[in-house]
């Protein structure tokens, strides 16, 4: 995106509301955190805003009102609620107001970061800034649509699930590819059998790289791996 997609955060947990601020922040959003719901209400209507998180329980004005009255004003931006609540009537609640997702707490951030990439990917046709088909990775070149590693004389045929993790690695090249996040992308679950699977198909994509000694895939102890060229 050449822009960057601006979030309102309300939150009245001050340690998560700065934790999310943080992490979506260096996720790329510009992200406005609100410690009440009328803070979140007066910077909604000064300032715009492509999507909204709404925490449900806030003083002075709750994310399910606060949600009405930024509906009244705009009916289409995408909202997601996060709640300590879990009662299936809250749930429908939310939905009822028009929610486009919703979170109990406590969840993990890779999560949250799927849910908003998913949310606005189908309430504003924004594609993700990782629509890139080709990557070259030294002297290799990827086509992550054909599934295959070319080094100037061989094609190499990859499996999808080589393909997408090799994907997420070049997207994040230099940088660390979070473990959990590679895991919902492209397993949906990051439970440990996937964990597993995954750590056999980073084997196999090592072997692959092989053929450019200055491209290497570490791995970033109790985080996930790096795509070093």
């Amino acid at each position: 995106m050449d822009e960057k997609i601006k979030i309102l955060l309300a939150e009245d947990d001050t340690n998560l509301g700065m934790l999310l601020k943080e992490y979506l922040r260096a996720k790329g959003f510009d992200t406005v955190l609100c410690e009440d719901g009328e803070i979140a209400y007066e910077r909604f209507l000064n300032e715009p805003f492509d999507i909204c998180i709404f925490d449900v329980m806030m003083p002075k004005k709750d994310g399910f009102t606060l949600a009405k009255e930024v509906r009244q004003i705009n009916s289409e931006i995408p909202i997601i609620f996060l709640t300590a609540k879990s009662m299936k009537e809250d749930v429908l609640e939310g939905f009822k107001l028009g929610a486009d997702d919703y979170m109990s707490k406590p969840f993990s951030m890779e999560e949250l970061l799927l849910r908003i990439e998913a949310v606005l990917r189908r309430s504003t046709g924004l594609k993700p800034e990782d629509e890139q088909e080709i990557f070259k990775i030294g002297k290799l070149t990827f086509n992550s649509k054909k599934q295959t590693l070319f080094d100037g004389e061989e094609e190499q045929k990859l499996t999808t699930k080589e393909s997408e993790l090799l994907r997420l690695l070049c997207l994040n090249v230099n940088k660390v590819l979070e473990r959990n996040y590679a895991l919902k992308n492209i397993w949906a679950d990051d439970n440990y059998f996937n964990a597993r699977s995954m750590d056999v198909y980073i084997t196999k994509l090592r072997k692959h790289l092989k053929k450019d000694p200055s491209v290497e895939i570490i791995n970033v102890h109790g985080k996930g791996y790096k795509l070093i060229l």
